[in-house]
């Protein structure tokens, strides 16, 4: 039951950090492209590899405490949903060199970043 609510409590504030980063994102860089689900994506794609090492090699932290961050707070974070209706728009609304860079960024420099994370954290 603790997990439960350590996983609940993580996934509101993912929710609203994410809300927070990709309007800020959006405010900088305009809605033209989905620059805040991507930057989004990349931070929590590099935030997961970190973390990842740092729980499951360097400390011993409970599991409550690790499925709130991991589940909780980066599952609600990142939003691979997100992404993929804003291709679909892209892709619906003609803009398909648009919707292809989107789709490489995304896929690329998440996998890319998720093992910067795993990197940098190993090297601690």
């Amino acid at each position: 039951m603790i997990q439960l609510i350590a996983i609940a409590v993580g996934g509101a504030a993912g929710a609203l950090l994410r809300f927070w980063v990709s309007t800020g994102v959006y405010g900088w860089l305009g809605r033209g492209f989905p620059w805040g689900t991507l930057a989004v994506n990349l931070l929590g794609s590099l935030a997961i590899g970190v973390l990842y090492v740092l729980f499951m090699e360097r400390m011993n932290v409970t599991p409550e405490l690790r499925a709130g961050l991991l589940i909780g707070l980066l599952g609600a974070f990142t939003t691979f949903s997100t992404f993929s209706l804003e291709t679909l728009n892209l892709i619906q609304g003609a803009e398909l060199v648009k919707a292809g860079l989107n789709i490489l960024l995304s896929v690329s420099a998440c996998v890319l970043a998720t093992w910067l994370g795993v990197l940098m954290a190993r090297s601690l």
